[in-house]
């Protein structure tokens, strides 16, 4: 699918992962709005590339229809990738067998809200402008790419509320894809494992630990960079046979309980 003059969303755009897939979108032709709340970031991002910034928080239905609606008079919407998520770790129940010091149940309900809600939010208002789209030659009106996480498949101890909310991710991929089927939008999953992105911080500490977390990826020995993920999240979205399929971009790894 060519994208080229085509608009584009990335949800999470102004950093890491989502920034490097704002950069490879754009580096196909689309103008990318970059929907995130790192205003700062994302403003600076837009300017680089040739797009826009517009301050999204994913459980905001309203926002997320503003970015779609500003998106499609960008030019006819034809790709969205949902990277717009947060990490949260605590054990199901605590060591004092206290009702109280169980997994904290509003944080797990921010995980689901904004990693799974948010992402489907986004996925069911953007495939409706989409199903507005005069077809291409193929028959395609858009390609939506989702990000979940091998946690998914390897959930590790204390990723109770994330791996349900990528879990979920990656069940709504066939079902969701098998809908948009009559309307020419395709939809793929990417499951990352463990991507260089600045959650790791910076210095010298920082570089040594994740030389030694690398040592647990089958290979190659290292953390992937976001631009290998950004690869993939381009190539499902341009390439018109890719549909309802989840791709572990992950050098191998299978992640151990902990």
């Amino acid at each position: 699918m060519d994208i080229n003059g085509a608009s584009a969303i990335v949800t999470g755009g102004a950093s890491g992962i989502g920034a490097a897939c704002v950069r490879g979108l754009a580096a196909k032709g689309a103008t990318v709005l970059i929907a995130d709340l790192q205003a700062d970031k994302g403003e600076k991002l837009a300017a680089e590339v040739g797009g826009y910034f517009v301050p999204v928080d994913v459980t905001d239905t309203g926002q997320i229809e503003e970015a779609v609606v500003k998106a499609t008079e960008l030019g006819p919407l034809r790709a969205v990738v949902n990277s717009a998520g947060i990490g949260w770790a605590q054990r199901t129940v605590g060591k004092d067998g206290e009702f109280a010091s169980a997994h904290n149940l509003d944080v797990y309900k921010k995980v689901i809200a904004i990693n799974l809600i948010g992402t489907f939010d986004m996925v069911r208002l953007a495939a409706t402008a989409m199903s507005r789209n005069e077809p291409l030659a193929s028959g395609e009106r858009g390609a939506i790419v989702n990000m979940a996480s091998v946690a998914a498949f390897d959930g590790q101890i204390g990723q109770a509320a994330y791996s349900s909310s990528k879990g979920g991710v990656v069940g709504m991929t066939l079902p969701v894809a098998r809908d948009l089927a009559a309307v020419g939008v395709r939809v793929n999953t990417v499951a990352p494992g463990l991507i260089d992105t600045p959650i790791y911080g910076e210095g010298e500490a920082s570089e040594a630990f994740k030389a030694k977390l690398g040592q647990s990826v089958l290979f190659p020995h290292r953390l992937g960079v976001p631009e290998e993920l950004a690869s993939m999240v381009v190539e499902l979205i341009t390439n018109s046979y890719m549909n309802a399929e989840v791709v572990r971009v992950d050098g191998g790894i299978r992640m151990p309980p902990k």
